[in-house]
């Protein structure tokens, strides 16, 4: 749609000059904005390897540890019937699987298959690529700034 199309008493707003830095959104409605971009990406992750975004988060849990269900649980804030379901379908995929605890005979662990982490590893390339690309805009600078907040926050959370 150009100017022309617009009538006169709906004029487009003016767009900001370049190098112009936006308006300050404020921290709730900046911070809710951004999470918004992310899942996002993380949807479009998730959609582009079969999995719902719940199935991502379970897969990168796993990459570097071999949890009980009730840590799992814990991490992906599921109750137990929840998890349960989530660890059957993944497990009926042939992404992870349940074996019992050296600690506990009572308990299990839950571990990627072989093809579980090759999901989890394309899959973290590809949010990788999202996120990066969501940050492109910003300097080096900007970039190690906000990921030594974004860590401040997550690590007080």
């Amino acid at each position: 749609m150009s100017t022309d199309d617009v009538p006169p008493d709906e004029a487009l707003p003016e767009a900001a000059p370049a190098g112009t830095p936006p308006p300050d959104l404020g921290i709730v409605d900046a911070l809710a904005q951004m999470s918004f971009l992310v899942q996002g990406a993380l949807g479009k992750v998730a959609a582009d390897h079969g999995l719902s975004v719940i199935q991502l988060r379970l897969l990168g849990v796993l990459r570097d540890r071999e949890p009980g269900m009730q840590e799992l649980a814990r991490h992906l804030g599921l109750d137990k019937s929840s998890m349960t379901g989530l660890v059957t379908r993944a497990e009926r995929r042939d992404l992870l699987r349940r074996t019992p605890s050296p600690d506990d005979g009572r308990a299990v662990r839950v571990s990627l298959t072989p093809q579980g982490r090759d999901l989890a590893r394309a899959a973290e390339a590809a949010a990788a690529g999202e996120i990066r690309a969501l940050t492109a805009h910003l300097t080096g600078a900007q970039r190690t700034q906000l990921s030594l907040l974004a860590s401040t926050l997550v690590a007080r959370g």
